[in-house]
């Protein structure tokens, strides 16, 4: 069938009734230039007609999203100490087995090649205070304490001697586990997502500005009903605040919103409902958190 047909035809199904040209009977019209792709990155030049695309068909104009069909849940604003303004969230990443001494906890060993990163969906991301729920489909529910830096300026492909000069802030963090999953997808060598990357998986407290504090030598731990699990120092990770950034720069464009998730010392465990956390790294705002019934 002609192409003109094709779109007279598509133009009846959407009551239409009348013939729809073909873009070829008409010039290019003009194109939002920040809708389209862009050549040599994000500050490039727009592409008017990327790979071969046809242009804009002046009926499809008339198909404009007005507004959501419903509505989504959204990341919480995190508090900032000393501000009244929240931190909007972004993304969140994570690095993986930062720490030799929980790494070779769960049976891994750790190298200086270069970190590795998993996500987790900012929607997932629970302030510090409250309760979360023991989440379906584990039974070996674990918590990973960590410090999580803030980004608060564009940067790409950034050297670590400039890595810092992003960076808004810290908080304390957990990064929630379901560890039987995580260990099943390792055995498959299949990726982490349904271990990591679930509602509730990641908890933070307020913001402390940059200016404020530097990672450095600095106690970290976590107390599981007042016992001690985990303890470890700042100077422990094998990979440094800058040098994570440095890195996760070169293959993402970090902007403002951006969460990192450093990794966590030794002394992972499981967790019951009605256990409370507290969380701490010298100079931070603790958080605290309680695990709820299974959701």
């Amino acid at each position: 069938m002609p192409y003109g047909q094709v779109n007279a035809a598509a133009a009846v199904l959407l009551h239409v009734w009348r013939y729809v040209p073909s873009p070829f009977d008409h010039s290019t019209l003009p194109i939002k230039p920040d809708a389209l792709p862009r050549s040599g990155g994000y500050d490039g030049d727009p592409v008017i007609n990327p790979g071969g695309l046809e242009p804009i068909n002046p009926e499809r104009m008339s198909l404009s999203v007005t507004r959501p069909l419903f509505s989504v849940p959204t990341a919480p604003l995190v508090p900032i100490q000393g501000r009244q303004e929240g931190f909007p969230i972004h993304r969140i990443f994570c690095v993986g087995r930062n720490y030799a001494a929980h790494a070779a906890e769960l049976g891994n060993t750790v190298d200086r090649v270069a970190p590795f990163y998993f996500t987790k969906p900012p929607t997932g991301l629970v302030l510090d205070g409250g309760s979360i729920a023991y989440p379906p489909g584990t039974e070996d529910y674990h918590h990973e304490i960590e410090l999580v830096i803030a980004i608060g300026a564009p940067a790409f492909k950034v050297s670590a001697e400039d890595a810092m000069k992003a960076v808004f802030g810290y908080a304390v963090g957990l990064d929630m586990t379901r560890r039987d999953l995580q260990n099943a997808m390792k055995e498959k060598q299949r990726p982490w997502d349904i271990a990591k990357a679930f509602e509730e998986s990641a908890v933070i407290g307020p913001i402390t500005p940059a200016a404020d504090f530097a990672p450095a030598e600095q106690r970290i731990s976590l107390r599981v009903n007042d016992a001690l699990r985990q303890e470890g120092h700042l100077n422990e990770m094998v990979w440094s605040v800058p040098e994570m950034i440095s890195h996760l720069s070169r293959y993402y464009h970090l902007t403002p919103g951006d969460l990192i998730y450093t990794g966590t010392p030794s002394g992972v465990g499981a967790l019951q409902p009605g256990d409370r956390l507290v969380g701490a790294v010298d100079g931070l705002s603790p958080i605290t958190v309680t695990i709820g019934p299974a959701g």
